[in-house]
Parts: C-alpha cells; structure tokens; sequence
C-alpha cells in the first residue's frame, strides 16, 4: 500500500477507513493559512498512486494526501468534508467517464477537481473541464512544478467561484427583498390635502432581517381614510411575502366596501390559506377617519395601542378594546370597533412593537413611553413610524 506523504518529506503512514485508503497526519490546524492543502487522490492504479506521491513530496505545496481505490471509497472520504482539492482518474473499476466526475462533485461540490487523463486523452480532459473539473492533466506529462502549480490555481479558482455564485446569490436575495419592500411600504394612496401621512421604516436587527411588518393608508371616494399597520410574527422573505399578500387583500377589501369586523375575518381567512406554519399569527390595527375629521373607528387584533397627541403638546396612549391576532384560534375572533373622538389638529401614531421590544428601560427594566411620548420636547424628538396629522 502506498503511504502518501508530506511536501517536506516527513511520512506517517495512518490505516483509513476502508480496503484502499492511506493517508499521512499532520499537525497543522484547519484554516490556517500556512496549512497543508487537504488532497484526495482517486486512482485504482497503484504504480499511479506512487508517481503522483513522489511528485507531491518534491512539489512546491505542503499537502495532506489521502488515497482510495474506488468511488465507493471516495464518496465516503468526502462526507467527511475536509478536502480542498481531489484528483481523479477517469477510469476506475466503478466509475467511468464524466459520469465518475459528476458523482465526485455531486459528493463535493465545494472541492477544486483536478481530472487525471492518459496521453491520448485531451477531449476528455476538457470535457471534463466543461462539466465542471477545474483542470486536467496527463499522467505521462506529470512533473512536480506542473502539479504543485495545477493544485495551487485549482484551489483558488474553486474558491472564486464559489464566492462568486454567494455574491451572486446574495445580490438577488437582496433584489427580492427590495421587491418584497416595497410591496410591504406603499405609497398612501390620499386624494384629501387634510390628513398628511408620515411613515418610517428602520429595521429592529442589527443584520436588518426582512421581517413582516406592513402598512396601508387609503381614501375611498367618500372622503373617509382607511388605515391599516400589521405585523406577520417573525423575521424574513416568507413573513414579508405574507405581508404583502396581506396589506394588498386590506386594500382591496376597503376599495371593495368591506368595513368594521368582516374586514379581520377575511383577512384571517386569507392568512390561513396562504401561511406555512400553522402557528403563524399576525397583529394588526386598522383604522376609519371620518370625512368631518373629528372621530376615528379603530379596530385591533391583539395590536399595541396607538399615540394620540393634542390638544397641544400632550401626548398619551390611547388602548381601545381589541380582539385576538388573526390566526390564533381560527374561527373564534371577535373584533370589536371603538370610536375615539379626535381634537382640532390631532395627530395619531401607529407602531408595531418592535419599538419597544426588547429595549431596556430605567435600570435595566422595562421600556416605557418616557422620553418618546411622555412630554413635550420627547415627543418632538421622537419620529414616529407612521402617524397621521390633520
């Protein structure tokens, strides 16, 4: 059996884990930069394996090589996921062709392949190539610079390419989630110069995670303006895409002339058939302002209370009765709506309750309202999420 060894010259042959497998241990910690590069060598043709070693031990890259015989072997030696880089004969007795390299790198899709090929065998070798190998080489041309160099610049295209397609990736789920956004962040839809929507949306997460949170502000054709601020339970695309799908059926249904507590229902009834996870819940508070601009229906499904400021500087919470959140318990809801008097030049507030979960108050406690709401110079300070002023 060969025993592989170190580029410095050093051989400690260990027994593997099947009929066929040698390997050589080294000391050197996983990630470091002066480590050896982890080598798996597929060849079922024993005088091969011993050329490929002695070149390696003369090459001008410290390695760690193990060898198996078979496929079989390889496949298992790479569930292990250590290998950097694998070389592999094209002919082995249970694997042939590209059809050995298609199930190498469908085994290690993240290993640099190095295709060794016979003399006559350049169409092979850049067959492979295109299926996938980052190179190729034929053994009776083998010498130590040309091997050492190969696995050199086939480990580091692998490693471009591979953070390349994550770049890639990353730039369309950043794509999507700006598709996602603004179908969570309308534009309000206000025919009146009376009632002026404000809105704000700042992420609670350190890594901005897309979350649920979503909010809708339109006027229907009688003067009265419909509002709506929800939150989908969670954080990312799946929340958000419910989001939308939700803010965009509240829009329709008030166009539509639904009103009062038939509008959580089917909302529910929506949530229900679209969501994944049946523990899936979503808060919402949806509000009526009247065309004299002097009451506002509100009506809240297991929501957070909103802000009401005026006359005047004040300021103060205003909790209305509710209901529980949509989906909680299906078919059980009951969402009464409440009249709240509103006084000249009233503003109201709408949040979600991100903003005060998970935010310490005085000495470590509890967040409260002071310094956002609870006097005059907070409240000026403060910018709301979404508000409304007439």
């Amino acid at each position: 059996m060969v025993s592989p060894g170190m580029a410095d010259g050093s051989r400690i042959p260990v027994q593997g884990t099947g009929p066929g497998v040698s390997a050589w241990q080294g000391t050197a910690r996983q990630g470091d930069p002066a480590a050896p590069i982890e080598l798996l060598l597929v060849e079922d043709d024993p005088g091969d394996a011993f050329l490929v070693e002695e070149l390696l031990s003369d090459a001008d890259v410290r390695n760690r090589l193990t060898w198996v015989r078979t496929m079989a072997e390889a496949r298992r030696e790479l569930a292990r996921g250590r290998f950097q880089c694998v070389l592999l004969d094209l002919h082995l007795a249970d694997a042939q062709g590209l059809d050995a390299l298609e199930t190498l790198l469908a085994g290690s899709p993240d290993a640099a392949v190095i295709v060794l090929t016979g003399l006559a065998e350049a169409e092979a070798g850049l067959a492979a190539v295109a299926a996938g190998a980052q190179d190729y080489i034929a053994k009776g041309r083998l010498e130590s610079e040309w091997l050492g160099r190969a696995i050199r610049y086939a480990v580091q295209r692998k490693q471009g390419a591979i953070a390349a397609a994550a770049l890639q990736a990353g730039r369309l789920r950043a794509e999507e989630n700006a598709r996602l956004e603004r179908g969570l962040l309308p534009s309000p839809k206000l025919a009146t110069a009376e009632v002026v929507a404000v809105t704000r949306y700042r992420p609670g997460r350190a890594h901005s995670l897309l979350g649920g949170d979503f909010y809708d502000v339109v006027e229907t054709p009688d003067g009265t303006v419909h509002a709506v601020i929800g939150d989908v339970a969670g954080h990312g695309p799946d929340e958000a895409a419910l989001g939308v799908c939700l803010r965009v059926a509240w829009r329709s249904f008030v166009l539509a002339g639904v009103r009062g507590p038939r509008l959580p229902a089917l909302l529910e009834e929506l949530l229900l058939a679209e969501r994944d996870d049946d523990e899936c819940f979503v808060t919402l508070t949806t509000l009526r302002l009247r065309p004299d601009r002097r009451t506002v229906d509100v009506l809240r499904a297991g929501h957070p209370a909103m802000l009401l400021r005026g006359p005047g500087p004040d300021v103060r919470l205003v909790e209305t009765a509710g209901g529980m959140a949509l989906g909680l318990l299906p078919g059980f809801g009951d969402w009464p709506e409440e009249r709240v008097e509103l006084p000249p030049g009233a503003e109201l507030v709408l949040f979600t309750d991100g903003l005060f979960e998970g935010r310490p108050g005085p000495a470590g406690g509890g967040s409260t309202w002071t310094g956002c709401s609870g006097s005059p110079s907070g409240a000026r300070a403060w910018t709301p999420p979404t508000s409304w002023t007439r």
